[in-house]
């Protein structure tokens, strides 16, 4: 059996070697060109002179363009043409491309991009939630507002109530490998396009149009990606768009990849937000009522900001059924960085603002923040669960605030599990003996839940493609639609397909990613990869394997049925073959051995403008317990254990999942702990390299993890009822600013307020609230 086998990634030996091939080593030609964007030095205002001799008079380069010189639409943005590619006179941030420098030379480009001249009329920027609030500079009119139950009359009727706020910062992706592209001019006005994107199709969409030409003309090739986390799902378009432009017009091959610091600076971020409000609730802290004011800074240009939004509204329950919500969210304007997808898409925005309403209410009640959570849990997974989200209608079943029913609602015996093994009474406890002791050293404990929808909410983007050939000799060829950014993908669709054939994974090849083999692919985000590519692979190759097995079968005088594949062998009646003589065979009989294959996620409808609907096939969960030490005098801290139970339901490949599980647990504790982005008043960014943006290193992990998956197949008919694996464990990391908040809390009586990132200093600051 290939599936649920612990196997390593299909490139690690190429990872640990350094062979693995980026889009920075793939061997160009000689006469490859390098490319490099003039960048605005101001936040907002007009271009009113551009002078780019001294850049056209630079060493080694070829050409100089600009907006006026682009042959067909100057756009990039992957939603609403917002976004051009060169500035058509409007300046919107700083770090945005104003025009593009072509050279011989990586390091020629660079130099030269920062000699031209430009002088502006300069507007007062608008930068914060604040500014935009003031200036009403939105995306959209008003803000989008979702309700269920009457939420003025429950809060008004609720025994106790807490209100506050919470402000939570964007983050860097910081893949390793930065954005990239190279640009192969083919014959008859071609394109190939080498991106490290994880939506091909969409690069080969923004080339078509930038060059005057059909989709087919262009073809977009993806091997793997040094990670993306979200980054590179539209942020890799300005430069495969900038390349081709290039490649078009000298006729050469065209480069271009960002150093770090012109990736921070130029491209979007996770979405910050801050989250007002209002919780009513009972004596034993069950919620009645809810009222979230959601606020994003969404940036210049509208990205992917609308449905980043929207899941942060769909995530505002998080685990937990409110009888009464209401969620309110403004999707903000301002002269930074468009922000753009990352990893959990505005879920652990809305996630955290429903955690810190748990902690409040438990401080306010003085109650066992765990229990808090436990008590307004959905009602647990009963026997009438369907296994299509259109059959999840019984009347009695909860219902989000978005009125979808849960009814794959595990967490109650999971968190069970979680904290017995972790002896989570026992270790809090003894970390109320250890704070009542120490004055300096305080010690903190936090759990927290995660219930995460999959599916795209854009729901005609649920759907994969796939290409399967068999040859002669037994080996399997495989396309789809997926990328492969290092989270595995590549393996687990291979061990599905070696599944079907019932033969050893190591017979089971897929390539590069490619727009002229598998057509339309939507994006490998929303954690839907392995679902959707997984299904679609399952398919082309059970049509081959039915066609192998009718060829055998009238071979040999049985019925189809009577054929079976398995352990490398088919076994047809009382006649058993190798898979490679059955291949033989079939070929010889002149039996087809290449299938395309398809999915579409079933029952998915979705209303966002009412907030009403079945946006997700499913639900993935997961708990953590994190426990964390501060010093009240420096703010430091550290990470002292972790504990983790995570949804996979039944696991394509438990060693991968385990991997994902562990990397997005400490990159969500990183967003709320050491991440900060920073911008002063001008709007530029500072934090804009690893000597001033604080990405987890290997030593912040716990020094105690243990990480474990929940043993139980997925009620929802997905590939051998597995489940996504890719965002759900990042908003586990919010278990440890839960804990940091803990410890803060012992330093005093007053409710700490701790606002994320929990930097030493804010840790400071709400030590000083704590104390007050």
């Amino acid at each position: 059996m290939s599936v649920a086998k612990p196997l390593p990634h299909d490139a690690a030996a190429l990872h640990v070697t350094g062979a693995a091939r980026y889009i920075d080593d793939i061997p160009s030609p000689a006469d490859t060109l390098h490319l490099a964007f003039g960048l605005s030095e101001i936040a907002c205002g007009t271009i009113t002179k551009m002078d780019l001799s001294a850049v056209s008079a630079a060493p080694d380069v070829i050409a100089v363009l600009t907006a006026d010189d682009l042959p067909y639409a100057n756009d990039v943005s992957p939603s609403v043409h917002d976004e051009p590619l060169l500035s058509d006179g409007t300046v919107h941030y700083i770090g945005q491309p104003l025009f593009l420098v072509i050279a011989k030379t990586h390091v020629a480009a660079r130099k030269a991009a920062r000699l031209g001249q430009i002088a502006y009329d300069a507007q007062t920027p608008i930068l914060t939630i604040d500014d935009a609030l003031a200036a009403e500079s939105r995306f959209e009119e008003g803000p989008r507002i979702w309700t269920k139950g009457d939420v003025t009359e429950a809060l008004a009727k609720a025994p106790h109530q807490v209100q506050g706020c919470i402000n939570m910062g964007g983050q860097e992706h910081f893949y390793l490998e930065g954005q990239a592209a190279l640009a192969l001019p083919q014959e008859g006005g071609d394109m190939l396009v080498h991106s490290s994107t994880q939506h091909p199709t969409e690069i080969q969409h923004k080339v078509a149009d930038a060059l005057g030409l059909p989709m087919h003309a262009v073809r977009c090739e993806v091997r793997r990606m040094g990670g993306g986390f979200g980054g590179k799902e539209s942020q890799g378009n300005a430069l495969a768009v900038a390349c081709a432009i290039g490649a078009q017009q000298t006729g050469q091959p065209c480069k271009m990849r960002y150093d770090r610091d012109d990736d921070m600076i130029i491209t979007g971020k996770r979405h910050d937000f801050r989250i007002h409000y209002i919780a009513g609730f009972d004596g034993d802290g069950r919620l009645l009522g809810v009222d979230f004011t959601q606020l994003t800074r969404c940036g210049w240009a509208l990205d992917l900001s609308l449905p980043v939004a929207d899941r942060a509204m769909l995530h505002a329950d998080n685990a937990y059924h409110l009888p009464s919500a209401r969620i309110t969210s403004h999707r903000l304007r301002t002269n930074t960085q468009s922000a753009t997808a990352y990893r959990g898409f505005g879920g652990p925005q809305g996630v955290l603002g429903i955690e810190r309403v748990m902690d409040h209410v438990a401080a306010a009640l003085q109650l066992d923040p765990a229990e808090i959570r436990r008590r307004n849990y959905y009602a647990p997974m009963g026997a009438e669960t369907a296994a299509t989200p259109d059959q999840r209608t019984p009347a009695s079943v909860q219902t989000t605030p978005y009125h979808m029913p849960v009814t794959d609602f595990i967490l109650h015996d999971m968190t069970d599990k979680l904290l017995e093994q972790a002896d989570y009474q026992g270790r809090r406890a003894a970390i109320a003996a250890w704070n009542a002791k120490e004055p300096i050293l305080k010690k903190g404990i936090g759990f927290s839940p995660v219930k995460f929808g999959i599916s795209f909410t854009l729901t005609h983007l649920n759907q994969a493609g796939a290409l399967v050939h068999v040859y002669q000799d037994g080996s399997v060829h495989m396309n789809h639609g997926g990328t492969e950014m290092g989270q595995g993908l590549f393996q687990k669709v291979a061990q599905v397909a070696a599944h079907r054939f019932g033969i050893d994974v190591s017979a089971v090849k897929i390539t590069a990613t490619d727009t002229g083999k598998v057509p339309n692919t939507s994006a490998t985000a929303a954690s839907s990869g392995s679902d959707l590519n997984g299904m679609a692979v399952a398919n082309a190759c059970d049509t081959i394997r039915d066609r192998i097995a009718l060829c055998l079968a009238e071979l040999h005088q049985v019925t189809a049925d009577e054929v079976r594949f398995a352990d490398g062998k088919v076994h047809v009646g009382p006649h058993v073959f190798s898979f490679a003589e059955a291949a033989q065979t079939a070929y010889h009989n002149q039996v087809s051995l290449s299938a395309t294959g398809f999915y579409k996620t079933p029952g998915l409808q979705w209303d966002r403008i009412k907030g009403e609907g079945t946006p997700f096939f499913y639900f993935a969960q997961g708990a953590a317990l994190t426990e964390v030490v501060i010093d009240t005098l420096t703010g430091e801290n550290r990470i002292l254990r972790t504990d983790i139970l995570n949804d996979a339901g039944a696991s394509l490949n438990p060693a991968l999942d385990i991997g994902q599980v562990e990397g997005g647990y400490v990159q969500g504790a990183g967003w709320l702990t050491t991440e900060e982005l920073v911008w002063d008043d001008k709007g530029q960014l500072r934090t804009h390299a690893p000597a001033t943006y604080k990405i987890p290193a290997c030593s912040d992990r716990p020094d105690i993890f243990k990480v474990a998956l929940w043993d139980a197949p997925n009620p929802a008919q997905t590939i051998y009822r597995s489940k996504a694996v890719g965002e759900p464990p990042f908003m586990l990391g919010i278990s440890a600013f839960l804990a940091l908040s803990d410890a803060v809390a012992a330093s005093g009586s007053n409710y700490p307020d701790l606002q994320a990132p929990a930097t030493p200093e804010e840790i400071l600051r709400a030590v000083g609230r704590a104390r007050a």
